[in-house]
């Protein structure tokens, strides 16, 4: 059995260039291979931990030296937590959890300090009947950059519909405005993308329509509920024929816009031609651009290392879109593909099948395998090689225009777990770093490669002084301050 230690990375600029420091947790006796865990944040100068070992919970809480200063158990959490949601300030925590008793769904918060210790006692948000064979993993919470507004929402499926139910709170938990929405939803047709709320405190997302469950996407619609509003405000968007593929949606609170990204097809069943980008101004209620940007040759010779250009993209997926004040950004996307006997890659299910594709809703919220996606210890039974390859990251001015194009490139493949794959990203002096294990000599070294606002990529030298035994998953990390 293995046990868990929690890294933390440092980053000091000095003149001479850019060095990385790196300090361990020690692992603690009760954290298994089975751990279920979630990176808080720092807190009054403390990290917190959430752990979830076999339905018992509890916060460890690390000094700067990421040295454990206590682990709390959480008595007050019930038996079974269908689903638990932080929102971290500077100097507290909101702790949001749901759980089932009997026919009655509650979903409750509590308030805890940088200590763990409790700031306010547990106390109920919403409460929900619900039928023996419904969902009982109907809310989720978001809060807005600013982390001054606080979305609760709940959506129960009845009759072909969505009953969307709206809780707005300030940060202090305290209730802004209540709504209860309809709107109609279709099985394996019908996908949102993540939902968002913004400063300001409206509910955005997006809607968008197959014609087959296994199919790309043909109609998509932008949903915005203002924070005051009783109905959701539906704006289409203009694809001229062509067909997106999954929605990747992002709040520009700076300049209100909302930003849609896409990887598009000029055709069912054909490669990857491009990115489709639209931008929606939240004050004027319309699209101030929407823009097809073919990607030619020449962005698809340096994406991908080997086969035919025109499959260059095909197994691309955006990651990361990094937003600039001036209303453009930055677009990263991950060259990802897996291997295994008798099921062939295939992009359909990676989107539309599991655990991305479900008959409810859940499956598309953002917080329904916490901040990373899935469990890091989920197992597949069948036997799979995952490969994540090339990082192309790729920069837009504010009308969707493509100004350059660059590689992080790397090579990585694991089999039956990708668990250390991947990569995570941290911005610090005004670059974009991309930190990943790669194989050198059998031993797997933790890379930094940055790109800087023109373009250049920087390969930082690997950090070779790590401890035997200790395997990284930089996918699962959080940055926790701006350095």
């Amino acid at each position: 059995m293995k046990s868990i230690a929690f890294i933390f990375f440092s980053f000091f600029l000095f003149a001479a260039g850019f060095s990385q420091k790196i300090t361990y947790t020690q692992p603690e006796s009760e954290d298994v291979r089975t751990l279920d865990f979630d990176i808080i944040g720092k807190i009054n100068n403390n990290f917190l931990v959430y752990k979830n070992i076999r339905n018992k919970y509890a916060i460890s809480v690390y000094d700067n030296n990421m040295k454990l200063k206590e682990r709390v158990d959480l008595d007050f959490m019930p038996d079974r937590a269908l689903n638990v949601d932080f929102v971290a300030y500077p100097e507290f925590a909101y702790l949001i959890f749901q759980y089932q008793k009997k026919s009655i769904l509650y979903c409750k918060a509590v308030k805890i300090d940088g200590d763990a210790k409790i700031l306010r006692e547990p106390f109920e948000v919403d409460t929900t009947y619900i039928s023996f064979f419904a969902d009982n993993k109907i809310y989720s919470s978001v809060s807005s950059e600013d982390k001054s507004k606080i979305m609760i929402y709940k959506i129960q499926k009845k009759n072909d519909k969505f009953n969307f139910t709206t809780l707005l709170f300030d940060n202090n938990l305290q209730l802004l405005h209540k709504s209860r929405i309809e709107t109609s939803y279709e099985d394996r047709k019908d996908v949102f993308s993540d939902f968002l709320v913004d400063n300001n405190g409206s509910f955005v997302f997006t809607k968008s329509t197959k014609s087959s469950a296994r199919d790309y996407l043909e109609a998509v619609e932008l949903l915005v509920k203002t924070p005051q509003s009783d109905s959701f405000h539906s704006t289409a968007i203009t694809l001229d024929d062509r067909y997106l593929d999954e929605i990747k949606l992002k709040v520009d609170n700076v300049n209100n816009n909302y930003v849609i990204n896409s990887l598009y097809y000029p055709k069912k069943r054909a490669n990857v031609e491009g990115l489709f980008t639209a931008v929606y101004s939240s004050k004027g209620d319309s699209f101030i651009s929407q823009n097809f940007a073919e990607l030619g040759d020449s962005v698809r010779s340096i994406a991908k290392s080997d086969g035919g250009l025109r499959y260059a993209l095909n197994n691309f997926f955006i990651k990361d879109i990094v937003l600039k004040k001036d209303g453009g950004f930055l677009m990263a996307a991950e060259d990802y593909s897996t291997q295994s006997r008798g099921n062939p890659w295939n992009r359909y299910n990676y989107l539309y099948g599991s655990p991305y594709y479900n008959n409810s809703y859940y499956l598309y919220s953002p917080s329904y395998y916490g901040y990373y996606g899935r469990s890091p210890f989920y197992n597949n039974r069948s036997q799979v090689r995952y490969y994540y390859d090339n990082i192309l990251v790729m920069n837009f001015d504010n009308t969707g225009r493509l100004v350059w194009t660059n590689v992080v490139r790397k090579s990585q493949f694991d089999d039956n777990s990708d668990n250390y794959l991947s990569y995570n990203t941290i911005i610090s002096d005004g670059q974009l770093h991309f930190i990943f294990n790669e194989l050198e000599r059998r031993n797997q070294l933790i890379n930094d490669q940055s790109i800087s606002p023109d373009g250049k990529v920087t390969r930082y030298p690997p950090l070779r002084s790590l401890d035997r035994g200790y395997e990284f998953m930089p996918r699962y990390g959080r940055q926790v301050s701006s350095y």
